[in-house]
């Protein structure tokens, strides 16, 4: 079998000169100190965290970690149960809300935030724009959320600039669909809760004067995640409705289509395209959602579950905001492989999530279920893409790593986060909370053990030890939680710096099956390198001492890094080892290690 550094697992990249990492923070539960964590307590109960939360100390302790982007999950104001009617805004109907602080993609205004996150409620939007400002002083990017498929059942804008209206105040109730309408609409029935499962009861079945009246909606709309029924199964997304971007409900499409060839064209001609085409309002509407937080300085948005949204409204909606931020940066959730392309070249996205892919490969491989040999097929597949595919372990939607749900052990998270970060030129997803092994086992309400909640009032214990009553020094941990801290920092941060991550990779896992010694399909191996450095990367994914590995290089690799026959120093870059040797011999690469529980190596080639 021949190895060449040009096959379909070698790629050359990019125009990025650097790695980015993004750290996604759950906004309402970072700065949360409050440990009585109470399930479906109340803000009083449990406490809430703040945008000032996030003090110098605490953005500077974050940056340290090797962070270039924050996402600040949760900040737009979504549908929640607690009383600000003192502020104009209308109660939540708690039937029609998961959990008692409500889902952050079930959002009830788009032009400001969630009042829970304001030291002064009404001064709520002013205490983000702080935030923003910063955040920026500390040279991280802001990211928010945008929901396009759905928004709450009840929207409110309380303070849209002016000439802006409403989801679904113009809206014609009388039909099930028009072009220019908000919603889908089910004329001449009226909406109804769904049927609980599993003892189910909204606020975990305390009184509240809000369900002494059933909550109403007439015509019914359609439910978020598309169900046409007027009474949702309790498992639809039965809180929030279903956004009409111009899609028939026999699925054809009642706007224009981009022209062949236009998945190569830029944004640019994508802008320049939609100029002269009548589209639907839900697209201009949020068109304009995206370029108000723009012009705040936001710096980028995570869209939530873009794949069940048109294409097309990507290609307007992105090129629009790239029009006015060409580094404004878009990454989104979308799942189906199939659809990764058009979403990438027609709808220009940056980034999506890689999901089904590599986090689903390295989870078995985590969990004792799966071979490391699944790693390779992923990056072939994915390699024309990869550099837009965001790779992440731990997200607000994914049980923990640390939960004996997933791996039981923060540990077994290394190895991975090792692979995931290095592989490819993509950026790096870390979920708060994460570097410090958070396991999310607790019961919280409406949320599930196993992950963080989004949906209730509560504190986050591991990240909590981290922050140390507000001095966000780590004070707390343990010491096996502040290693795990320090691992993620070095790792973060070497990734940052190390330009051959931006260049080329070469697939070293299969070579070393068949020619490797003492190694197996619970390690992996691969290279990162240009012409200022050269690194070999080795992952041990079980808890045993591996002695006597003998890693293999082939001979295209040592060709193409000029090396002769003669041993040369390594340097491993995380903890600085330097006992490490490659030698080549007949043109052919080795390297002889010992390989502790959940090793990971990133060597560097030292050449005099």
């Amino acid at each position: 079998m021949t190895y060449s550094t040009h096959s379909p697992a070698t790629q050359k990249r990019t125009t990025k000169q650097t790695k980015e990492v993004v750290y996604q923070v759950f906004t309402r539960l970072f700065g949360n100190t409050n440990m009585t964590n109470k399930p479906w307590g109340t803000l009083e109960e449990n406490g809430v965290g703040k945008f000032a939360d996030f003090t110098d100390k605490a953005l500077s302790g974050i940056k340290a970690l090797g962070v270039t982007h924050i996402w600040y999950t949760g900040v737009p104001h979504h549908a929640l149960v607690r009383d600000y009617t003192d502020y104009g805004i209308e109660n939540d109907h708690p039937s029609v809300v998961k959990g008692r602080a409500g889902s952050p993609y079930a959002v009830k205004d788009y032009y400001n935030v969630n009042p829970d996150l304001a030291i002064d409620p009404a001064n709520r939007l002013d205490e983000f724009k702080a935030l923003i400002e910063r955040s920026h002083k500390h040279g991280l990017k802001v990211i928010i959320d945008i929901v396009p498929n759905h928004v709450a059942r009840r929207y409110q804008g309380l303070t849209n600039p002016e000439g802006i209206e409403d989801f679904g105040a113009s809206d014609d109730t009388s039909v099930i669909y028009h072009k220019d309408n908000n919603f889908y609409y089910i004329p001449g029935e009226a909406f109804s809760v769904p049927d609980a499962k599993g003892g189910y009861l909204p606020l975990g079945g305390e009184h509240h004067p809000s369900m002494t009246t059933p909550y109403v909606e007439s015509p019914a709309k359609w439910t978020g995640n598309g169900s046409r029924l007027a009474k949702p199964e309790f498992d639809d997304w039965y809180e929030t409705v279903k956004v009409n971007y111009g899609i028939r409900p026999d699925g054809s499409k009642d706007f224009d289509v981009l022209p062949e060839g236009y998945e190569n064209e830029d944004h640019a001609a994508h802008f320049a395209f939609w100029q002269d085409k009548e589209v639907p309002n839900s697209w201009i509407k949020f068109r304009d959602i995206a370029l108000y937080w723009l012009a705040m300085g936001v710096d980028g948005f995570r869209y939530d579950m873009a794949e069940m949204v048109p294409v097309e409204f990507w290609s307007y909606m992105n090129s629009s905001i790239k029009q006015v931020n060409p580094d404004a940066f878009l990454m989104a959730e979308v799942y189906q492989p199939d659809l990764y392309r058009d979403y990438i070249h027609l709808g220009k996205m940056d980034y999506l999530y890689d999901k089904v892919d590599l986090y689903d490969a390295l989870k078995l491989i985590m969990q004792g279920k799966g071979s490391t040999d699944a790693i390779v097929e992923v990056q072939e597949q994915l390699m024309d893409i990869e550099h837009h595919m965001l790779h992440f372990l731990d997200n607000h939607d994914e049980q923990r790593v640390a939960s004996p749900e997933f791996a039981g052990d923060a540990n077994k998270g290394k190895p991975a986060m090792l692979v995931s970060t290095l592989l490819s030129t993509s950026p790096t997803m870390l979920y708060f909370g994460q570097e410090v092994g958070e396991a999310g086992t607790e019961d919280a309400g409406f949320g599930l053990a196993s992950r963080t909640t989004i949906f209730d009032y509560f504190g986050v214990p591991n990240h909590q030890r981290w922050m140390n009553h507000g001095e966000f020094d780590g004070g707390q941990l343990t010491e096996e939680e502040r290693g795990l801290r320090d691992f993620y920092q070095r790792l973060m941060n070497f990734s940052l710096t190390s330009s051959a991550l931006m260049g080329e990779y070469q697939e070293l896992h299969t070579y070393n099956r068949e020619y490797g010694e003492g190694y197996d399909d619970q390690m992996f191996t691969f290279s990162r390198f240009d012409t200022n450095e050269q690194l070999i990367m080795l992952a041990n994914f079980t808890d045993k001492v591996k002695s006597r590995v003998t890693l293999s290089l082939p001979a295209a690799l040592i060709a193409q890094w000029q090396l002769k026959d003669g041993e040369y120093a390594l340097v491993e870059q995380l903890y600085a080892e330097t006992d490490i040797s490659l030698v080549v011999e007949n043109g052919l690469g080795s390297i002889q290690l010992d390989m502790q529980a959940y090793d990971c190596l990133v060597l560097s080639l030292v050449v005099e």
